[in-house]
């Protein structure tokens, strides 16, 4: 994953780096940013008689390229799990939609844990046989339980976070720990229908599309870089119930979504925006 100063010839300097170290690319997508020139760039290969050992080819790459080319990369192998952990608190849609595709084997992923301030899901937890941990939360011992909650997920060695409808705010602290590695979901009536009823107030204006957006968690709350968003229909038929139907149906397709192509390291953040490859 790269992005830098775009520039004449980024595209052929690092796909003959590849080629010439015998490496057999099977992905590339590329994207310039015309008013910030901006070069975006993901590319996968096979290392299968690759010229470079695994662990040189990011020494190689940077002194070669990277530093040259003021480039920002990362570089990831496929085999090695990303390990998530859950956060919620009572509302169990996000998290069955996500504890069902981790057990139909549809994401390569471990979830070692889930976390949260409320006992409401550890049922649930049980239920698909990964550890539950009750951490509650109160405006006296936020600090207190935060600094536990991230001694948690150091022992659990977790990579980065989904907050499956968890009803507390990160601190700034909490969330350096995992710059662009927390991704929340929300309502996309934010922030014309603030606040704990959201549906309702929707209702009350007589929307006519309601949705849902799922974004990296930053210190600013709600203003992260977005990953996916989606919407859907609605019409005055609908009463506050199929609307609240309607608005967990998105969010819980979206956060997945958006978890999904996390996974696939198929997201570039830059400036608070996000380019997602296809």
């Amino acid at each position: 994953m790269i992005h830098c100063p775009d520039r004449q010839g980024i595209l052929a300097t690092v796909t003959e780096f590849l080629n010439k170290n015998n490496g057999n690319i099977i992905n590339l997508d590329q994207h310039v940013d015309r008013v910030e020139k901006i070069f975006y760039m993901r590319v996968e290969w096979e290392l299968k008689d690759f010229a470079i050992p695994s662990e040189k080819i990011g020494e190689y790459f940077d002194t070669l390229i990277g530093s040259k080319l003021e480039m920002n990369w990362k570089l990831y192998f496929s085999e090695d799990i990303p390990r998530m952990a859950i956060f919620v608190s009572k509302m169990s849609h996000c998290l069955f939609d996500i504890l069902s595709r981790y057990t139909a084997g549809e994401w390569d992923v471990k979830i070692p844990v889930i976390v949260s301030n409320h006992e409401t899901m550890r049922p649930v937890a049980e239920r698909f046989g990964i550890a539950f941990e009750y951490i509650p939360v109160t405006a006296d011992n936020k600090a207190e339980q935060e600094a536990a909650e991230l001694a948690l997920l150091k022992k659990h060695k977790i990579d980065f976070v989904v907050l499956a409808r968890y009803m507390q705010i990160l601190s700034k602290d909490f969330v350096s720990h995992y710059p662009n590695k927390i991704i929340n979901i929300h309502h996309s009536f934010l922030p014309a229908f603030a606040g704990a009823k959201p549906y309702h107030a929707a209702h009350a204006r007589g929307v006519k599309l309601i949705g849902a957006t799922s974004h990296y968690v930053t210190s600013d709350l709600d203003a992260g870089p977005i990953i996916e968003q989606g919407v859907t229909q609605c019409s005055h038929v609908d009463t506050i119930k199929s609307l609240i139907r309607k608005g967990r149906d998105l969010e819980k397709i979206v956060l997945s979504n958006a978890v999904f192509k996390h996974l696939q390291r198929k997201v570039l953040v830059y400036n608070n925006r996000t380019v997602v490859f296809n």
